[in-house]
């Protein structure tokens, strides 16, 4: 009998998907135990999906008021039949025009977009990895920014072939990437005999929630022109930003600088800005010609469907939901972020200062049995498995410095904020008053009131709740209410 690499593919057979990480492990004992606040109220809560579901009440709305958006409606059912019908390839046009104003509209209107630059894919995975085949042979290799996304080794590599280089970036200037390390990195590349095609930035930053200014954009955007290497700049989170600084985007810094068009690419998503990570509504835009006739051809493998251009079309023109959705979505963003935060304060643990995004960058290098990334997994595995949080582990983003993890916290609701955030407390509580923290397991009959703005052992935690008795309003229900 063959073995199974004799009979499937390389691509099908390697680990180059990147799934044998922590990242994805954490997604997986969320799955096999989810957390529901009835039926499995000990189960792990999910804050390892960065998903913005604090705002879906305002999209229903405008379903409800707009029923002719869709096809699927009595009331549209008359365009059913020249929407099921092929498409060009190129995209409804009354879509790509949309989704070119609704570019420009959340970045601030400082820059206008083409519609004719637009490029459809499969979601933003689709998007870079179809910017990948259209830069890069395989074996060439891109810079990196790290931390940077777990899953960036799955869109930017797996089936392309392409290698990533990061570029270490660490807590003694907030993460910030620099011209200095960026030069290191290249050089380095370059001797090894790597032929370097490219730098990828995601702006704002996943997993740290932090923008790049306009001066670092340019001084990247030099180091980048001067080379002649491209330079793609992932913008899925550009109206995700809940307070100052606002948000620039590559597309403004060059179009105040001379440089090189040729070789700057903008990737965008539907996923974060509006929460619909299920649409699969991926966008590649591109100011080099041949990139947006190549990548056209290629996009024929992962179009959005027109039953979404349609109904994005029409939400998307509708100028006036456009502007209160994104700013009621700022506020709930920036609501959602403060109250994680203040509640983390209280038991010492604190976060990078960040104001955009779906997640926080947790500090808990206090918490560490030792510095090193082994010490980083020991406490993972005491968070996913005994405190029932599924929360990211800065290695799974190549962080180089131990004891960093990614929560995300606008995909759950009020009261499984706050269950999430009585176990973290009663977690953080019960290791500082242990003499050695990783020789004991969590107690899990440690319980947490609220008095008085404080958090003290008290009588009652998450565990401890009957299934039918309603959540006690503490401080911090009523803050999220």
């Amino acid at each position: 009998m063959k073995s199974t690499r004799s009979v499937l593919s390389r691509i099908a057979t390697n680990q180059g998907h990147g799934e044998n990480s922590p990242y994805f492990d954490g997604w997986k004992a969320y799955d096999k135990n989810p957390f529901h606040p009835t039926k499995n109220p000990d189960g792990v809560i999910q804050m390892g999906l960065a998903e913005n579901q604090l705002s879906f009440d305002l999209i229903e709305d405008w379903i409800k008021r707009n029923p002719s958006a869709s096809i699927c409606t009595l009331e549209g059912v008359n365009g059913f039949k020249d929407i099921a019908n092929f498409q060009d390839y190129h995209g409804l046009p009354e879509f790509r025009q949309a989704i070119a104003k609704f570019m420009g509209r959340v970045r601030n209107g400082k820059v206008t977009f083409d519609p004719e630059r637009v490029v459809m894919a499969g979601g933003a995975t689709g998007a870079n990895e179809l910017i990948m085949f259209c830069l890069a042979d395989p074996g060439d290799a891109f810079l990196v920014p790290s931390p940077y996304y777990p899953a960036f080794d799955r869109d930017l590599r797996w089936r392309t072939g392409v290698q990533i280089i990061p570029v270490e970036c660490d807590s003694s200037n907030n993460f910030q990437v620099t011209r200095e390390a960026l030069e290191a990195a290249y050089d380095k590349a370059l001797e090894s005999g790597i032929n370097v095609k490219g730098l990828i930035l995601t702006n704002p930053s996943n997993p740290l929630g932090t923008i790049s200014d306009k001066e670092s954009l340019r001084s990247l955007a030099r180091f980048t022109n001067e080379r002649s290497i491209h330079f793609v700049c992932d913008e899925i989170y550009a109206a995700t930003i809940f307070r100052s600084p606002g948000f620039t985007s590559i597309a403004e810094v060059i179009d105040e600088m001379e440089c090189n068009k040729d070789l700057f690419h903008i990737v965008y998503s539907l996923s974060k800005d509006m929460g619909f990570p299920g649409f699969r509504v991926g966008i590649v835009y591109s100011y080099n010609d041949e990139v947006v006739h190549c990548a056209r051809k290629m996009s024929s493998f992962g179009l959005v469907s027109s039953q979404t251009q349609f109904l994005l079309a029409s939400m998307l023109s509708d100028e006036e939901f456009v502007e209160n959705f994104l700013s009621e979505s700022s506020k709930r963003l920036g609501k959602r972020h403060e109250i994680i935060t203040e509640a983390l304060q209280h038991v010492g643990i604190s976060c990078l200062k960040s104001n955009a995004g779906l997640y926080i960058w947790m500090d808990l290098r206090h918490l560490l049995n030792e510095s090193t990334p082994e010490g980083e997994m020991k406490l993972w595995r005491v968070i996913i498995n005994d405190v029932k949080l599924n929360v990211s582990p800065g290695s799974s983003f190549h962080c180089s410095e131990p004891g960093w993890f990614r929560v995300c916290f606008a995909n759950m609701d009020d009261q499984t904020v706050e269950v999430a955030l009585q176990r973290i407390q009663a977690f953080a509580l019960q290791r500082k008053q242990e003499d050695k923290p990783t020789n004991k397991r969590w107690r899990k009959n440690l319980r947490l009131s609220f008095t008085s703005g404080r958090f003290e052992e008290g009588i009652r935690t998450p565990h401890m709740m009957s299934p039918h008795s309603p959540v006690p309003q503490s401080p911090l229900v009523r803050a999220m209410t």
